[in-house]
């Protein structure tokens, strides 16, 4: 259905950034519902970190046409696979909406959002748009709690859309953690060991005389763009 919002700007973008890796490219660009993606790794938690009054990011006043100091409801999650946290997700909704067209969404404790996004034909979704974030964009704050002492990124890499029903919004904003991209990366060369075997190959003779494997190219790319 046609939609009137438009998470897009001058650095939140339909195309992924050309440095972002294979796995980055995909994950910032699936349809459906990540938390349905998610499942297809592990087992997944959801824990509510804020549920609240707030004030919109200053990024998401124009997509939500929201003046900057007008109230809206704030939501706030972390997913985590097996136990590991590997999205950090940020839902905002005006004030008005959230007591009326999406108030469903204050009544879901430790449910995913999917739920309420993915069972209503009456929803509209606009297209997903991706960027990095840095320490000056309020997100980052919110991903860098989960890493619990690790190294910092410099930054990290989220995506975002807007919802739209009867006319009303609901942007959801979602930062994908380190985490995410290291359980990719080990599946990746876990395929790869597995297609090598089922060649009676033994991953220690595509070694290099350097002893470098000959191809792990989804891991190699992770890790360059952690």
């Amino acid at each position: 259905m046609p939609i009137r919002f438009d998470a897009a700007d001058g650095r939140w973008r339909e195309t992924p950034l050309p440095g972002f890796t294979v796995h980055q490219k995909d994950w910032l660009t699936r349809g459906g519902s990540l938390t349905a993606h998610l499942r297809t790794l592990g087992a997944v938690d959801v824990r509510v970190t804020r549920e609240a009054f707030a004030r919109p990011w200053p990024d998401e006043c124009a997509a939500l046409r929201l003046a900057p100091r007008e109230p809206a409801w704030v939501r706030e999650v972390v997913l985590s696979v097996d136990g590991a946290p590997c999205v950090a997700a940020h839902s905002v909704t005006p004030l008005r909406a959230s007591v009326g067209v999406w108030q469903a969404m204050r009544r879901l404790r430790t449910r995913p959002l999917a739920e309420l996004l993915y069972s209503d034909s009456e929803v509209g979704r606009s297209a997903l748009v991706s960027r990095r974030v840095n320490a000056r964009h309020p997100l980052y704050a919110l991903a860098a709690v989960e890493l619990s002492g690790d190294a910092l990124p410099y930054a990290f890499v989220a995506r975002r859309s807007v919802f739209e029903r009867h006319h009303e919004p609901l942007m959801v904003t979602e930062c994908m953690l380190p985490a995410l991209w290291a359980r990719l990366a080990a599946g990746a060369r876990d395929a790869d060991a597995a297609a090598l075997a089922s060649r009676g190959v033994h991953p220690a003779r595509e070694r290099g005389p350097l002893g470098h494997t000959a191809s792990h190219a989804h891991g190699a790319d992770d890790r360059a763009g952690r």
